[in-house]
């Protein structure tokens, strides 16, 4: 295997961390929102702290590993695909962490609040903040714009099978 190849795999593994902790913050807040119990809301929003962590976690690898990929191959960091793909990602940091202002603080009440009480109307209104809501959207829309950008322009992470000899070719 070559140092290409495993910082590829190495990159493809941060991606996958970066949306799966990005996929579990948003399906615990969403069900959150759902919730009639304080506990429950409790609950689901507890996971966002380690959803956050993987988040993180795979964007170190991403950056990395990325930064890696730009050694072994014959991109640079002048490259304006790759500029526009880590603006993006920043972009979709800030924006990720301004959006998550407000689950956070509904974490935070809902763990002070009685387990069986329906969520107070100040915890509603956390979980319904439209503007939270909308930055975690645009958050999620610049991320998938980065990896539809590096998908495009970097055809090694497509794969074309149609036929069993593509995928024994594959396999090696």
């Amino acid at each position: 295997m070559s140092q290409e190849d495993l910082a590829l795999i190495c990159h493809l593994l941060g991606v996958v961390l970066f949306f799966g902790g990005s996929l579990v913050a948003l399906v615990a807040f969403e069900s959150a929102r759902r919730r009639d119990r304080a506990g429950d809301v409790a609950v689901l929003l507890g996971l966002a702290p380690v959803a956050v962590a993987i988040v993180g976690i795979g964007l170190a690898v991403v950056l990395a590993s990325g930064f890696w990929l730009l050694h072994a191959t014959e991109h640079t960091l002048g490259d304006g695909w790759l500029l526009l793909a880590l603006g993006l990602l920043v972009v979709s940091g800030l924006l990720g962490a301004l959006g998550g202002r407000s689950p956070k603080r509904a974490r935070l009440l809902a763990e002070r609040s009685p387990a069986d009480d329906p969520p107070s109307a100040e915890l509603r209104r956390l979980l319904d903040d439209g503007v939270a809501r909308g930055l975690n959207m645009a958050s999620g829309v610049a991320a998938l714009g980065v990896l539809v950008l590096v998908l495009e322009l970097d055809p090694r992470l497509l794969v074309d099978v149609d036929s069993p000899e593509d995928i024994r070719t594959l396999a090696g």
